[in-house]
């Protein structure tokens, strides 16, 4: 039998960025959908990329393509629960990033829910793999781990 990693503390992560929980989000249970999650994960890094300078969603010649994603739920949120998204770079590749994200409701310290994204940057026109500039490289390793 495996045993499960614990959901990570709000000391695991580099950056944060607050987002809100809507009336929509709940399901018929009472509690988040679990595609709730992915929404909440994409926004944060989007919106810290979008915050540092980076992605630029007009006129940018860098976007990002998720190519795998993942999610841990460690126990219930809904609204009108406050969301805190933290935000780590696990991995820095050539033309790619692999995000560590971990959701928290409120003030807890324990995520509720935790995951990655894996984003390979492309060319906005022709949709083939670039390096990262060295912009971003630099932001991105301000939140490695």
């Amino acid at each position: 039998m495996m045993s499960r990693q614990p959901p990570p503390n709000r000391s695991a992560f580099q950056a944060f960025m607050t987002l809100q929980t809507r009336w929509s989000d709940n399901d018929v249970y009472g509690h988040m959908n679990n595609v709730v999650h992915y929404r909440l994960f994409d926004t944060a890094i989007n919106r810290w990329l979008i915050d540092a300078g980076l992605l630029d969603l007009r006129g940018g010649a860098v976007i990002g393509l998720v190519v795998e994603t993942g999610c841990r739920y460690h126990a219930e949120a809904a609204f009108p629960d406050d969301i805190t998204a933290g935000i780590a770079v696990a991995r820095l590749g050539t033309s790619s990033v692999t995000y560590e994200i971990g959701l928290f409701r409120n003030r807890e310290e324990t995520a509720f829910a935790d995951g990655r994204f894996v984003h390979v940057y492309v060319d906005s026109s022709t949709r083939r793999p670039v390096a990262l500039p060295d912009a971003w490289r630099k932001k991105l390793t301000e939140i490695s781990r």
